[in-house]
């Protein structure tokens, strides 16, 4: 593990306020982000923005969104690793063959697409779970960075012109409440992190109410967003049609061939017999 280049002031705060983290063996989003909860947990002032959306456009074409923006002073604490991080997501992104734009430097605006559920699967997988070595070395053996547990499941039944789609997204937020000080929870962490999650789609979503840790989306248009909780448990999960362009253009074909037969040997075959 490599060292990091933060200031020791960072690593002072840091073991200061001894906090108390759990074991954890699997880490399902990248250490860093979850880094800069705890810088940002330092701070109290400062704010992560994280949005996440999906967006389909029919049964073969969509695209993943991640939007992030950072405080200006959640950057002027930590810039150099913060800066880095931003810069390992564009690297990730074009691998996916995504596009990023920094908006500035310190928010960004991945965009990475996909051709159907399967394909959207993996490349969130991909990004999501995308291991660095470059983690802070500011914690000890015994106090490692808590887990954030995400998945995302798709699942797609083709009917020749439509596309009946299920969406399930879990997200394990309930370790960020593990943060401590000498056994009290972290406050604040609501307020120094704002998390959405989005989906959009042609003909809209209908949203599915099952457990108690399913979230209540707001609607804006054909799109739902979810706020996220920090601290919690986040169920989603939705059922959506979509059109299946590929049997609307064989559709289209047959029809237009069944068209051709039917003028050249019923239409023009009887006006020649008049």
């Amino acid at each position: 593990m490599q060292k990091s280049n933060f200031p020791k002031f960072l690593l002072s705060q840091v073991k200061t306020r001894n906090f108390r983290i759990p074991k954890i063996k699997k880490l399902h989003l990248p250490k860093p982000f979850i880094f800069l909860l705890i810088c940002a947990s330092l701070m109290l002032t400062s704010c992560v923005k994280y949005d996440l959306g999906i967006n389909f456009n029919n049964t073969n074409n969509g695209e993943l969104v991640q939007h992030i923006k950072l405080s200006e002073n959640l950057t002027s604490f930590s810039g150099d690793y913060v800066y880095d991080w931003l810069n390992s997501l564009e690297h990730r992104a074009r691998k996916l063959d995504g596009s990023a734009k920094r908006i500035s430097p310190e928010e960004i605006i991945v965009k990475i697409p996909f051709t159907n559920g399967q394909e959207l699967q993996e490349k969130f997988s991909g990004f999501f779970n995308y291991r660095t070595s470059q983690t802070p070395d500011v914690i000890s053996n015994d106090q490692e960075l808590p887990n954030i547990a995400s998945n995302l499941i798709v699942e797609d039944n083709n009917f020749l012109l439509l596309s009946r789609n299920r969406l399930i997204y879990d997200l394990d937020l309930r370790s960020l409440s593990v943060l401590t000080s000498k056994g009290n929870v972290l406050s604040g962490t609501g307020s120094i992190l704002n998390l959405d999650f989005s989906l959009q789609t042609p003909w809209g979503v209908k949203n599915i109410q099952q457990t108690e840790d399913t979230i209540q989306p707001e609607k804006n248009g054909k799109q739902l967003i979810w706020k996220l909780n920090p601290g919690k448990l986040n169920h989603i999960e939705v059922i959506f049609w979509l059109p299946n362009l590929l049997g609307i253009g064989t559709l289209i074909i047959i029809l237009f061939i069944w068209g051709g037969f039917y003028l050249r040997y019923t239409l023009l075959a009887s006006g020649l017999k008049d």
